[in-house]
């Protein structure tokens, strides 16, 4: 949406436009707004074509991105912002914490499942899509005439990881995450597409040093060389993007994990310095940090959608949630859950059928 001249308000009178202030003040004022919206790192880059978009290419033809085909759609658009906006000239990177301030809380007594920290809350998508919307349209109103703007978050066909290290917010550590000096790992990014030219941010560099902690914490080996992750491996594409049977040799390392995985992430020494962030305490959903896995199993769908429709849970669907919960409990379940388990194994679903009968199997290998 681009702006006039000038603008209306609800009365119809027309207002003039303010002259627009020069470029290093209009970064300022943007930089304010997003504060303001409860963002916490708000950084600038150009709408350059990212550096790693041949390793991206790569990545793609090695089929490391698993069944995530909508990354291998329209890969000429990942490479080139520009191709997204025509005209973008810079790219607004927003950031908000999701690290947990002190030390989780996890109940002890019937197994429990885990999901990973991100997906504790209320599903980010909503609430950093109404904050990057307005964040947006407040760039057309205060740019030169005739701005346009497009706004992502996790959502679009942009290589965000390498644009928040080239405007300065973190960067790309070798279990391809992001990584801030001021937050950890733990963030999550939104960016706005702008024809308005502004002064960039200098860029951060690789700081991860000799460090190798999040290679050795990865429980499937997914991270099978510095900076190189294969999606296939990774427990947060098994519990969450997959769709179909999970690996039958990959289903102990899942552990207790019904959705995602954070070990590679939780083991960085810069998450020293990580904090909560203001967004993430207000959509914060506690109950989320550790369920008993017995009865998320015995959830029927329209339970499943009352409890998580509007969490990033929702993502891996009532089937894939149901599989996740199986293979937790073949993992850690005892003696009691076996009822449960039963129960599944005649499932009309197929999926949590064989899932279950693979659990209940583990029990028995357990003598349980």
């Amino acid at each position: 949406m681009a702006c006039g001249e000038g603008t209306a308000d609800p009365c119809g009178i027309e207002r003039s436009r303010p002259a627009a202030p020069d470029a290093a003040a209009l970064r300022e004022q943007i930089r304010r707004r997003a504060m303001e919206l409860g963002f916490d790192e708000c950084r600038f880059t150009t709408a350059d074509p990212p550096a790693r978009g041949a390793w991206l290419e790569r990545w793609l033809a090695e089929g490391r991105h698993g069944q995530m085909q909508w990354m291998a759609r329209r890969v000429e658009r990942r490479t080139d912002p520009r191709k997204v906006l025509p005209g973008a000239a810079s790219i607004v990177v927003v950031a908000a914490s999701y690290a947990v301030d002190g030390p989780e809380g996890i109940s002890a007594g019937a197994p429990v499942g885990v999901v990973a920290r991100y997906a504790r809350a209320t599903d980010y998508h909503e609430w950093m899509g109404e904050r990057l919307r307005s964040l947006a349209m407040f760039i057309e109103e205060v740019g030169p005439r005739g701005t346009q703007t497009r706004w992502y978050v996790d959502t679009g066909p942009l290589l965000e990881r390498e644009l928040a290290e080239r405007a300065g917010v973190g960067f790309v550590g070798k279990h391809t995450n992001l990584i801030s000096r001021r937050w950890g790992n733990w963030l999550l990014l939104g960016e706005v597409l702008t024809t308005c030219t502004l002064p960039p941010d200098p860029p951060e560099r690789n700081r991860c040093g000799h460090c190798t902690r999040c290679l050795e914490a990865c429980p499937t080996r997914a991270i099978v060389a510095p900076f190189e992750l294969d999606a296939r491996l990774c427990i947060s594409y098994l519990t969450i993007e997959l769709r179909g049977p999970i690996p039958v040799e990959l289903r102990p390392a899942i552990g207790n994990r019904i959705f995602g995985c954070d070990d590679c992430l939780a083991v960085c020494p810069w998450n020293r310095f990580a904090h909560a962030g203001r967004l993430m305490r207000q959509f914060a959903r506690p109950d989320l940090g550790a369920m008993e896995l017995a009865g998320l199993l015995e959830l029927d769908e329209a339970g499943f959608r009352a409890r998580f429709g509007q969490t990033p849970l929702a993502r891996a669907r009532y089937s894939g949630f149901r599989r996740n919960v199986c293979v937790a409990l073949g993992n850690v379940g005892g003696p009691d859950c076996r009822p449960a388990l039963e129960k599944a194994a005649q499932d009309p679903d197929p999926l949590v059928a064989e899932h279950a009968r693979w659990a209940l199997a583990r029990l028995a290998e357990r003598g349980q």
